[in-house]
């Protein structure tokens, strides 16, 4: 059933159009991703999906009494409420019984005398949650905070963190009853574990999922159309992220294709023309007009990307080294007697949950924090370009061009050449008219890619970058990934996002308890495999150690032990038929993506189309599903 349609819809700020003429279908179990380059216009379409915002053509239908939960990236909130109020606070009968049931219960808690009105106001909330039946709701609220890491319930919204509050209002957004959800950045300020638990919540979830998230690892689990933003008008695939590449690729190729072509029918249309043809019937003008449309016809445009082409200034022996460090803030230990000696090469991620500081360690490397004991030494060839979560140098009242020559009128690159200050801009994507605005207008995503360049300028040798996948978009973070491949200096990078730490890292540091630091060699999957099979190893010790119960005999097998097990004659040609099945209706999934991009106003059209993707996925998880079981004989 078709949740949500947007038929034509259009938005310009000032003098910049972000997207027009963009129509699509939302059923009510999509899983959609949105994605495409900073200032394209996302978290605005976001904002208008969910009626935060008007457009200023065309319109968008919501089905009667759908409910809608939205997540912007900068969520407002009272600092006087409590954790509890501003997760369950809601319109929501449901939810303003489960709030004052669990205020009262707080309540309670801390009553030391017998207290029997707050006592009965309990158990009078507690009946209405049974004829409401909403403890399942109640149940979920609670597993969602516990997930999200938010244990202390009563501390005010005014004294937690940027990153606290942001999942405060993921929690708020999961936890409201809705039909459909519109998450702007979901995985922000998310450690590993929690991004992990997301992803399962949101398959799990039984409504309508619009996300924008730059972890291309999420998106390929989760997502099975992506929409992407292309500074013009939204184009619409079926399946994840790498479906989302295989597609894009091959558009590339037909591009490339039809360029071609056109370029080689404008050059023997101009061989006819230069022989000396006279338009003397209509045919002939005909094809001096076709020439003339060919020859003036727009060529391919070029794609804009990011160019980073800084190289590092030399590196000696000595790097930075630590010797005994510790570090506490209050009363909880962050690092105990941590000794390590950088080396040349070193490309270092960083993981732990959120707080058990992975950004003080950093911190404390840029000399902004001191350790407790212990020392840090830097050696004196050491450039530092520390991006940091918070971009603090990022001054609002400043220019973009200004900001930039606070550092360096000309700035040298790898092969030697000086670019001025206004050029490198224009690599980063600022047009030179862009240049001149002011910071404190720039998207979040600008911000950043600006920050980025600030750090780069300088020719740094050893690069900290702390959560780089915050806010930057995709087609960036991919040209950041090809420029730290080649980078000759250290890198330690402090991130969440699993694709960009197998992309970038050699090393895993690890935060565990009381201030421990464990190393792993490889990146993050690697590091996955390590941890899964030392708790397999782990499991089977303990197994071997607990006392033996007699086990039954088993009783004769009339058929083949599973690992000896072989594949039929029938159940290799199921085999065959299933893997056919499944790229047919791989391949159907595609061309109904494309349908439903052009079927535009069509509400009929876009409803059956939905319908019938809607049976192909069930239908190909079942394939799937039986083709997994059939494959592990093969």
């Amino acid at each position: 059933m078709i949740l949500l349609t947007v038929e034509g819809i259009g938005k310009t700020y000032g003098l910049k159009r972000l997207f027009g003429d963009v129509s699509f279908g939302i059923d009510d179990r999509d899983k959609i991703g949105i994605i495409g380059a900073n200032g394209s216009g996302k978290s605005t379409l976001m904002k208008i999906l969910a009626g935060v915002e008007t457009t200023d053509t065309g319109k968008v239908m919501v089905s009667r009494e759908k409910r809608i939960a939205y997540l912007p990236q900068d969520s407002p909130y009272d600092p006087e409420d409590n954790v509890l109020e501003a997760v369950l606070k809601s319109n929501d009968r449901v939810m303003r019984l489960i709030c004052e049931y669990e205020l009262a219960l707080t309540e309670l808690e801390h009553e030391h005398g017998d207290n029997s009105a707050l006592i009965d106001k309990v158990t009078n909330l507690s009946h209405e949650l049974d004829a409401s039946g909403a403890w399942d709701v109640e149940s979920n609220a609670k597993a969602v905070l516990s997930k999200l890491g938010l244990d202390d319930l009563t501390a005010l919204m005014g004294n937690l963190s940027g990153g606290q509050r942001k999942r405060v209002a993921l929690a708020h957004a999961l936890v409201v009853p809705s039909d459909a959800l519109i998450l702007d950045e979901p995985t922000n300020h998310l450690d590993a574990d929690s991004v992990e638990w997301l992803e399962n919540y949101i398959r799990r979830y039984s409504g309508a999922v619009i996300l924008i998230t730059h972890d291309r690892y999420f998106l390929d689990r989760v997502a099975n159309r992506m929409i992407e933003l292309d500074g013009k008008t939204a184009l619409t695939y079926s399946g994840g992220y790498s479906s989302y590449l295989v597609q894009k690729a091959e558009e590339e190729v037909q591009a490339i294709r039809d360029e071609r072509k056109r370029n080689a029918l404008a050059k023997q249309e101009l061989e006819w023309m230069r022989t000396g043809a006279k338009a003397r019937t209509t045919k002939q003008k005909a094809r001096m007009q076709r020439a003339e449309v060919l020859v003036h016809a727009p060529g391919r445009e070029k794609k804009q990307e990011v160019e980073i082409g800084f190289g590092a200034d030399r590196l000696g022996d000595k790097i930075i080294e630590f010797y005994d460090v510790s570090k506490s803030f209050g009363e909880k230990l962050l690092l105990q007697s941590f000794d390590y000696m950088l080396e040349k090469g070193d490309r270092i991620g960083i993981i732990g949950p959120n707080g058990s500081g992975k950004t003080t360690l950093l911190e404390m490397i840029a000399g902004r924090v001191k350790p407790d004991s212990g020392r840090i030494e830097i050696g004196s060839t050491v450039k530092i370009g520390y991006y940091d979560q918070e971009s603090r140098d990022l001054d609002e009242s400043k220019r973009v061009i200004e900001y930039i020559k606070d550092v360096a009128e000309h700035m040298k690159i790898k092969d030697g050449t000086l670019v001025s200050a206004g050029k490198m801009l224009e690599r980063f994507l600022f047009s030179p008219a862009a240049q001149y605005n002011y910071i404190g207008t720039l998207s979040g995503g600008e911000r950043r890619r600006l920050y980025l360049l600030r750090q780069l300028i300088a020719s740094p040798n050893v690069l900290l970058l702390d959560e780089p996948t915050n806010d930057l978009d995709i087609p960036t973070l991919r040209v950041l990934e090809d420029y730290l491949d080649t980078f000759p200096g250290c890198l330690v990078v402090v991130s969440h996002d699993r694709y960009f730490l197998d992309r970038t890292v050699e090393h895993i540091f690890a935060f565990e308890e009381n201030g421990l630091v464990r190393r792993y060699p490889g990146n993050y999957s690697v590091y996955l495999e390590m941890k899964a099979s030392v708790a397999a190893e782990a499991k089977s010790q303990s197994q071997k150690k607990a006392p033996q119960q007699p086990q039954p005999q088993p009783k004769p097998a009339t058929t083949p032990s599973p690992n000896l097990r072989k594949l039929s004659g029938k159940e290799k040609k199921e085999l065959e038929q299933l893997e056919k099945a499944i790229a047919e209706a791989e391949a159907r999934q595609v061309e109904i993506g494309k349908k439903l991009n052009s079927a535009g106003s069509d509400f009929q059209a876009v409803q059956r189309l939905g319908d019938e993707l809607h049976e192909i996925q069930a239908k190909l998880d079942r394939d799937m599903a039986r083709w997994t079981v059939l494959a592990e004989f093969i």
